[in-house]
C-alpha cells in the first residue's frame, strides 16, 4: 500500500469537482466526479484527499454527504485509507501495460501517427541543399553544435516570434525528442522531483523513469491548464525540472495563454525548477488570431529550455530538431551529447535551413491544409460518433476525444480488424489513466478521415458490445 505524498486541499478539489452537481443524491455525484478526475489525470493518484469536514465546507454539502461520496470511492476501488494517515486516490484494478515500440500501422488509415506529408517545395530545397554541399566537403562533416547557416536561421525564426535569440543560444539536435532527451539528461537527477503534465507525449516519460526521476503530474484538459492546481504543485514539490508542451498540447490540443505563461515562470522561478518547454507544433496554428509568445520571453535567468523540430513544420522524414537556450549550456549539451552521437547530417541541415528561409509560405500551406483535415475530421466525428465530446483545437495535429464509455485500450485493438488505428487515452497517462481518451490526428485528406471515421464508428459499437483486454504501444 502506497501513502500519497501528494495533497489538495478542499478549495481546489471543490473547484475541479464543480458547482453544478445535477445528480442525485449529492453524495454519488461528488463521488463519480472525483473518479472522474483520477481517470483523467487530472487529480494523480496517491493523492490525499482533504479531510470530509474541509471538502464538505469547500463544496457546501453535509460532512455525512462527503462521508458517503468517499465510502462509494473506496467500495469501487478509487480511494484506499488508512487509520490516522488519511485517504489517497488509486485505480480500481489496474496493472501497468507493457509498452512496445511505436510501428506505425500501413496496412490501415493510421490515426494514430501525428506526422503530416512532406511540404509542398521540400524537393526543391533538398536540391538546392545538394548544390551546396560542395562547400562542406573538404572538411570533417561533423558541425557538434549544428550548421552555422541553420542556427542563424533559427535564431531568426525566434527573433520573428518576438524573441531575442542569437545563434550562439541554438545547439542542433536529430530531432525534437533527442533534445528533450540530452535536457532530462543534464537537468534531471535520480530520485528527484519532476513536474509533468497528465496526459502528455509518452516517450519523454520513459526517459524520466529510466533516469530515476520521481514523476509528478497536473492535469491538462481540453479547456487548458488550472492554474491555481499547478502552482500548487510547484509550491509543494519544488520540483527540479518541468516538461511542459504550452502550444497545442499534446494530445488536448490546449493553447496556454500569455497570462498563464508569465505566471508559469515566475512560479518557476521561485521554485527553483528548470523548464523544459516542447515547442514541437507551436509553429501549426490553425485559426486566424495572434498566437502566445514563447515562454522564453518570460524568462530573465536562463531557466527555460525551448525544444524545436522541423518533422512536424516541414517533414517528419528530416530529423533535425534544436534546444534555444543561454548560451553557456549550449557547450554543456554538446559535451554531453558525445556520449550518443557527434552531429546531425550536413545535408538535412541545409534542407532545412533553405525552408526556414520560405517559411511565411509553408506555415500558410501547412495551415491551410491541416485546416481542411480538422474541420472533415470534426464533421465526421459529429455525424458518426455524436455522443464522442471535443473541443476544436485553434491548431496542431490531433483531437482529444471523451468516449461516453471507459474502453479506449480495447477500442484500439478492435478498430483494428475494422482498418483503422487511433491511439488510447492510457498511451499519454503517466498512471494507466485515460481510458475514456482517443487521440486522433488529422494527417490524412479530407476523404481519408471520413472513411475513417465510418469505420471508427463500426469499431466503437462491437467494443461496447464486446469489450476486450489489449496491449498498448507508443505513438509520435
Amino acid at each position: 500500500m502506497k501513502v500519497g505524498d501528494r495533497r489538495i486541499n478542499g478549495r481546489l478539489l471543490a473547484r475541479l469537482i464543480g458547482s453544478n452537481l445535477a445528480e442525485r443524491p449529492y453524495y454519488l455525484a461528488i463521488g463519480r466526479a472525483i473518479s472522474g478526475l483520477v481517470l483523467d489525470g487530472r487529480v494523480p493518484t496517491h493523492t490525499r484527499l482533504p479531510a470530509e469536514r474541509d471538502l464538505a465546507t469547500a463544496v457546501g454539502v453535509s460532512r455525512n454527504t462527503v462521508t458517503a461520496a468517499y465510502a462509494w470511492l473506496r467500495e469501487n476501488g478509487y480511494l484506499d485509507s488508512r487509520q490516522g494517515a488519511g485517504s489517497w486516490t488509486v485505480l480500481p484494478n489496474t496493472t501497468a501495460g507493457t509498452a512496445t515500440p511505436f510501428v506505425p500501422h500501413t496496412e490501415h488509415i493510421d490515426l494514430g501517427v501525428a506526422a503530416p506529408a512532406a511540404i509542398d517545395g521540400l524537393d526543391e530545397a533538398a536540391r538546392l541543399a545538394a548544390d551546396h554541399l560542395t562547400a562542406h566537403l573538404g572538411g570533417q562533416g561533423y558541425g557538434p553544435y549544428g550548421l552555422p547557416e541553420l542556427r542563424h536561421a533559427i535564431a531568426r525564426r525566434y527573433v520573428e516570434r518576438g524573441l531575442p535569440t542569437t545563434p550562439e543560444q541554438i545547439f542542433v539536435t536529430n530531432g525534437a525528442q533527442q533534445g528533450v532527451a540530452l535536457l532530462m539528461e543534464l537537468l534531471a537527477e535520480p530520485g528527484e522531483s519532476v513536474l509533468v503534465e497528465s496526459p502528455t507525449y509518452p516517450h519523454p516519460l520513459a526517459t524520466l523513469r529510466h533516469l530515476g526521476a520521481r514523476l509528478r503530474t497536473v492535469g491538462v484538459s481540453q479547456q487548458g491548464w488550472d492554474m491555481d492546481y499547478v502552482v500548487d504543485a510547484f509550491r509543494q514539490y519544488h520540483p527540479r525540472l518541468a516538461y511542459l508542451l504550452p502550444d497545442f498540447q499534446n494530445p488536448t490540443g490546449a493553447l496556454m495563454d500569455d497570462t498563464e505563461r508569465r505566471s508559469l515562470v515566475a512560479e518557476a522561478r521561485r521554485a527553483r525548477t528548470s523548464l523544459i518547454v516542447d515547442e514541437t507544433v507551436a509553429e501549426l496554428a490553425i485559426d486566424a488570431g495572434d498566437q502566445p509568445a514563447p515562454m522564453a520571453a518570460y524568462d530573465d535567468d536562463g531557466r527555460v529550455f525551448t525544444v524545436g523540430s522541423a518533422a512536424k513544420l516541414l517533414w517528419g522524414g528530416l530529423r533535425i530538431g534544436w534546444i534555444r537556450c543561454a548560451a553557456p549550456m549550449v557547450s554543456r549539451l554538446m559535451t554531453l551529447r558525445q556520449r550518443f552521437d557527434l552531429s546531425s547530417p550536413i545535408l538535412e541541415q541545409l534542407t532545412v535551413t533553405h525552408l526556414l528561409a520560405d517559411v511565411v509560405r509553408v506555415r500558410a500551406e501547412r495551415s491551410s491544409e491541416l485546416r481542411r483535415n480538422r474541420d472533415a475530421l470534426v464533421t465526421a466525428l459529429r455525424s458518426h460518433l455524436p455522443n464522442w465530446r471535443f473541443t476544436t483545437p485553434s491548431g496542431g495535429l490531433v483531437i482529444w476525444a471523451k468516449l461516453p464509455q471507459p474502453v479506449a485500450t480495447t477500442l484500439g485493438e478492435t478498430a483494428l480488424s475494422h482498418g483503422v488505428h487511433p491511439a488510447p487515452g492510457p498511451v499519454f497517462g503517466a498512471e494507466g489513466t485515460m481510458e475514456h481518451y482517443v487521440r486522433l490526428a488529422y494527417t490524412h485528406p479530407p476523404e481519408v478521415l471520413t472513411d475513417a471515421v465510418r469505420r471508427l464508428a463500426g469499431a466503437y459499437a462491437d467494443t461496447v458490445a464486446r469489450p476486450a483486454p489489449a496491449a498498448r504501444e507508443l505513438y509520435v
